[in-house]
């Protein structure tokens, strides 16, 4: 069985708000999905008060996605 894959992901760069697909399998990654079906939180970085990184995984293909861009103005 191989490792999961991990993507980074610059949160500046998508439109909308907020959803996008999983690099990969395509599944919709939502900020308002509190159920955690689609994805889990595995480790958030914060520096001070500010969240500078989020890690997920999400549940469809097991891919880790590293989140950033969160206190860009």
């Amino acid at each position: 069985m191989q490792p999961p894959l991990v993507y980074q992901v610059d949160l500046t760069t998508i439109q909308g708000e907020g959803d996008f697909p999983c690099p990969g399998c395509g599944a919709i990654i939502s900020p308002e999905d509190e159920t955690e079906d689609v994805y889990r939180i595995l480790d958030t970085k914060v520096t001070g008060d500010e969240l500078k990184e989020l890690v997920i995984q999400c549940n469809m293909c097991k891919s880790k996605i590293r989140l950033g861009g969160f206190n860009s103005p």
